[in-house]
C-alpha cells in the first residue's frame, strides 16, 4: 500500500486537537481593519475550530497529523 500524500494547503491551515478535532485561524483579520472594533479584532486572534461536518474531510486531507 503506498503512502498517502498530505494536502499541503490543509496542513498550513489546520492543526489537530487532542480530542480529534481541528483548529484553524479566524478569517476577516487581514485587511480593512480600521472599521472593525478593537474588541472584534482581539477576539479574532483566538483559534476557531472547524465545523464537525468538515472534520472527516480534513482527516482525509491530513492522514498523518
Amino acid at each position: 500500500m503506498p503512502k498517502i500524500k498530505t494536502n499541503r494547503g490543509a496542513a498550513k491551515r489546520f492543526r489537530k486537537t487532542g480530542s480529534g478535532g481541528f483548529k484553524c485561524g479566524q478569517s476577516h483579520k487581514r485587511h480593512i481593519l480600521t472599521k472593525k472594533s478593537t474588541k472584534r479584532k482581539r477576539q479574532l486572534r483566538k483559534p476557531a475550530s472547524i465545523h464537525p461536518s468538515d472534520v472527516r474531510m480534513a482527516n482525509r486531507m491530513m492522514p498523518y497529523s
